[in-house]
């Protein structure tokens, strides 16, 4: 796919609450296509919520969130599923699929009911199995996979959905480092073809390594919003987190954390 969209998200005073305390409050923010977003906070700032709400799983209690131009609710499910997608932090499968088979769901959008995949289907399933590195367990069942490896067969499933806006949730918490760096140069590798990622992240220095814009959420609001090398700065990490750290930074290279370890 090209991308081809023109206008991202526009979230207008956006608040919600699964209770009587606010979970978000008052989030304004415009966030335009072809950049990798990183959203960091604490546990429990929303960005989960967040991202539920920019998929549209949850509605806003106040404000209008927008896409491309268009109020986000106004759109139908399944052209929904062909513009984004996105990888949730925790999921389960109800039945003992093949891996292959569970990213070839990824092309649900694009298969006419009772059709079958396409040579260009299974071509976007064999390109997203090897990217996320589990070719060789296509016909291995789902149940009999680490939590790592379900992991990557979630992201090979956004991948062959092939939309323009991918929302990951926490995607690289329970991969190792060799995998979790290679998927967040995938996402990289995206945002060259005019794709928007947007990406809930623990590890800062991958997002400072990898994202071009940051968003900060903290107890529920906006805290910050800019460039990541503008935005990841001792100061923010000790305001966000009470943790003292240092950014070292060499020519050509964004930099890189060092924390503070206390006894």
């Amino acid at each position: 796919m090209t991308a081809t969209i023109s206008k991202g998200f526009q979230l207008d005073m956006v608040s919600f609450s699964y209770t009587t305390s606010p979970c978000l409050q008052d989030i304004s923010i415009t966030l335009e296509p072809g950049y990798l977003y990183g959203l960091i906070g604490p546990n429990g700032s929303g960005k989960s919520t967040l991202l539920d709400l920019l998929s549209a799983y949850l509605q806003p209690l106040k404000g209008s969130i927008s896409l491309a131009g268009k109020p986000l609710a106004s759109y139908k499910r399944t052209l929904l599923a062909a513009l984004l997608t996105s990888v949730p932090q925790s999921f389960t499968f109800n039945f003992d699929y093949r891996v292959y088979d569970a990213v070839l769901m990824g092309r649900h959008p694009y298969v006419d009911r009772f059709a079958s995949p396409t040579e260009q289907d299974h071509r976007q399933v064999d390109e997203a199995l090897e990217l996320m590195d589990i070719a060789h367990l296509a016909q291995r069942s789902i149940t009999r996979l680490s939590g790592g490896e379900k992991q990557r067969v979630m992201i090979a499933r956004a991948l062959a959905q092939d939309t323009e806006f991918l929302l990951l949730d926490e995607v690289t918490a329970n991969l190792d480092i060799n995998h979790g760096i290679s998927i967040m140069q995938t996402m990289s590798d995206l945002i060259k073809q005019g794709r928007t990622v947007i990406a809930a992240l623990h590890d800062l220095n991958m997002a400072l390594a990898f994202c071009d814009r940051i968003i900060v959420l903290k107890n529920g609001r906006l805290h910050h919003y800019g460039d990541a090398a503008d935005i990841i700065t001792s100061q923010m990490i000790a305001d966000i987190y009470q943790v003292d750290a240092e950014i070292v930074r060499t020519s050509d290279e964004p930099g890189y954390l060092h924390f503070s370890y206390r006894s």
